[in-house]
């Protein structure tokens, strides 16, 4: 069981009042807050150590680099990747997956096919849109039902030897359903296809083993993992980071250059041009050691039993429907109230000190699918409680009488 109040506590943000009211985030699916170690260990880079990494033989660059690499060393084993190289530090997730598709346009010709889920958020829409208008690739689309799961006999049907990248969330961000990620890469597998995983929403809440799912690519962000903005990473197997290109070119991702030849670097530098996050990047480390710390199991009992509470109470509210009902589910719950629009909802509940996001989610397709303008989604963390939920029902309640 964790001590709630205690970890409360390590979350400096969560005492503060908005609106004259005590803040309750629930908007932990656009971000996470940060605890008191992740914040020092930021300050800590840049008071003791701050130095450009790779480059120097002076002891602060030494240190830096050090720093830098036991962090890689730290996501490795938290993913359980193979190789500490087939671990690349990014800017966050839609950097990732726009570094694979960029490689993917030397690959992909005309006829071949991309499989991208109906739940994606557009980060994992776009980018992939872009490169069937390059290459002359067609896109398919995984179809979802009406209670947000992926159709799975639809999807056996669309694979087929054209297919060459599958392309699919492990958790949608929009709904919280919990997608049949091992089964999907299993059958993309059996006709040769590639498989990326976008696990932004899925860190926060479990540790992805990335051998036992077999993936090919596996993409998350740090700041939805009670990291620091600005940072990601973008797992590759081996074998598939050696066939892509560099994504920029520029210090760091080079052996030798001249004129006449330029010579790339060995993974991961091969990918990471530039001076990266420095910071960034060792506190994602840090991050992560907390995240253990409090422990993934309890994270996640925690967070399925906030779930089943806000479901449960929400439900009380007359006219309100939830988006999302599939049994596979994460702390996420997006709902409307019949009649009202979501912002006008939003709105007024921000002014009790409740944040919640309204709106697509950046998943305009699930809206359409559904036929509404957005949702209100609450999405919890582990350092929410039951009586900010029912906080969030009270609010609810006061916003639909107002508006009604």
């Amino acid at each position: 069981m964790l001590d709630i109040q205690k970890i409360r506590s390590d979350f400096p943000i969560l005492s503060q009042k908005v609106n004259g009211k005590p803040l309750v985030y629930f908007d932990n699916g656009a971000t996470s807050q940060k605890p008191q170690v992740v914040i020092d260990a930021i300050a800590k880079y840049y008071q003791e150590i701050n130095a450009n990494i790779h480059r120097g033989v002076h002891t602060l660059s030494q240190l830096a680099t050090d720093a830098y690499e036991l962090s890689r060393n730290k996501i490795q084993n938290h993913i359980n990747a193979k190789h500490s190289h087939e671990v690349l530090f990014t800017s966050g997730t839609t950097f990732g997956i726009n570094l694979v598709t960029n490689g993917f346009a030397t690959l992909l010709q005309p006829g071949d096919e991309v499989l991208v889920s109906a739940l994606e958020h557009h980060s994992n829409i776009v980018p992939w849109q872009m490169l069937c208008e390059r290459t002359g690739a067609t896109l398919r689309v995984i179809p979802m039902n009406e209670e947000g799961e992926l159709i799975m006999s639809e999807y056996d049907e669309l694979l087929s030897n054209k297919t060459k990248i599958v392309t699919v969330n492990h958790i949608s961000n929009a709904l919280g359903i919990i997608n049949p990620i091992k089964y999907m890469i299993d059958k993309a597998h059996e006709v040769g296809a590639a498989v990326l995983i976008d696990g932004a929403q899925a860190v926060p809440h479990l540790k992805p083993d990335v051998q036992a799912l077999n993936c090919d690519f596996y993409v998350f962000s740090g700041h939805k993992m009670c990291g620091p903005t600005g940072t990601g990473i973008l797992y590759g197997k081996e074998e598939w980071l050696n066939k892509l290109p560099p994504y920029q070119g520029g210090g760091e991702m080079i052996k030798e250059v001249s004129f006449e030849k330029t010579t790339y670097a060995e993974l991961p530098h091969k990918f990471e041009a530039g001076t990266p996050n420095i910071a960034g990047g060792i506190v994602l480390g840090t991050a992560i050691d907390f995240m253990n710390e409090v422990g993934f199991t309890n994270i996640q009992e925690q967070e399925l039993e906030l779930l089943a509470y806000g479901t449960e109470k929400l439900l009380e509210i007359e006219g309100l429907r939830i988006f999302g009902t599939s049994k596979d589910k994460t702390s996420v719950i997006s709902f409307n109230i019949e009649g009202i629009h979501p912002y006008d909802i939003g709105t007024i509940i921000d002014k009790l000190g409740i944040a919640v996001r309204t709106g697509h989610h950046c998943a305009q397709p699930i809206m359409n699918f559904y036929g509404i303008p957005g949702t209100i989604r609450a999405s919890f963390s582990f350092y929410n409680t039951k009586e900010e939920i029912d906080s969030l029902v009270a609010a609810v309640r006061k916003a639909q009488m107002m508006l009604s």
